[in-house]
């Protein structure tokens, strides 16, 4: 039986790559975000479910994966962001940003665990930033956000490698764009390296890949 894949978070960026190339491997792929509407063309397109979710609610990402069942691969691609100065900035939407972050991670990867602990085998993948690991003026709600999927990620890693989960973390280093740019990440070679990690053998499993354009301004 072909792979299933579900992508939270989808959009027409990194997740559209990933789309893309699941597809193009033979995978069975599943789309889930609060907007399905969007998602038309790359359903029609990869030959993949649309499914209506908001992953910072819990009852809809129970739902979400009574839908999606048990995929061989989760990847935790959803993200929102508020910014500003620190002293300025609104509660509600700084809460907001968290939610989403992070929090809908914890849920995305939790049911995901579970279902895929009663099999033995999946993958559990998280996307994160830049701010996964440095937090930039005016943007703390979003590195607060991102430094708490990261270390969701690794604690997951360390819980459920030896019972056949593998969980990865992937620090996306700079901006994403489809242009050739000596600046930018392509995200259809990002996707690659999301496939790969995926394929690894259990034997030398990576937690995390830190993925950066090949120029930049230190």
């Amino acid at each position: 039986m072909a792979e299933a894949a579900l992508i939270v978070g989808a959009g027409s960026g990194l997740s559209a790559s990933l789309a893309r190339l699941f597809a193009k491997e033979g995978m069975r792929v599943a789309l889930a975000a609060r907007n399905t509407a969007k998602l038309a063309a790359l359903a029609k397109e990869t030959g993949a479910s649309a499914i209506e979710c908001d992953a910072s609610a819990p009852a809809q990402v129970e739902a979400l994966f009574a839908k999606a069942g048990a995929p061989d691969l989760v990847i935790y691609n959803a993200g929102y962001r508020t910014r500003g100065p620190l002293v300025s900035l609104d509660p509600v939407e700084v809460e907001r940003t968290l939610a989403i972050s992070a929090y809908g991670g914890f849920l995305v990867g939790q049911v995901a665990a579970k279902r895929m602990l009663a099999r033995g085998s999946g993958s559990i993948f998280f996307t994160g930033a830049s701010a996964s690991v440095k937090g930039y003026a005016e943007s703390a709600p979003f590195a607060m956000g991102k430094f708490a999927l990261r270390g969701l990620a690794q604690s997951m890693a360390r819980e459920l490698a030896p019972r056949g989960l593998h969980v990865a973390h992937f620090v996306i280093d700079g901006r994403i764009g489809r242009e050739p740019n000596d600046g930018m990440l392509l995200p259809d070679e990002i996707a690659k390296s999301y496939l790969a990690v995926h394929r690894q053998h259990r034997s030398a499993w990576t937690w995390e890949v830190e993925l950066r354009p090949w120029v930049e301004r230190f």
